[in-house]
């Protein structure tokens, strides 16, 4: 048997779905689409930005609060 075909191990065993169905958003700053990621479970409601380099160029540019 060849490696990668019995399912079992860390890579996609047990798990169904994937990125593939992690919710999406569109950051506020560059427009890249970006997933959820567990570091964001309990505040995705409020997160706007892809990144913290999105974040700090949009709060650099005067625009605060929005």
């Amino acid at each position: 048997m060849s490696r990668g075909t019995r399912g079992g191990g860390r890579r996609g065993g047990g798990r169904r779905g994937g990125k593939a169905e992690l919710p999406r958003k569109t950051c506020a700053h560059c427009g890249r689409p970006f997933t959820w990621r567990k570091k964001w479970e309990r505040v995705w409601d409020t997160v706007r930005y892809c990144s913290e380099r999105c974040r700090r160029a949009r709060r650099d540019k005067g625009i605060v609060g929005i």
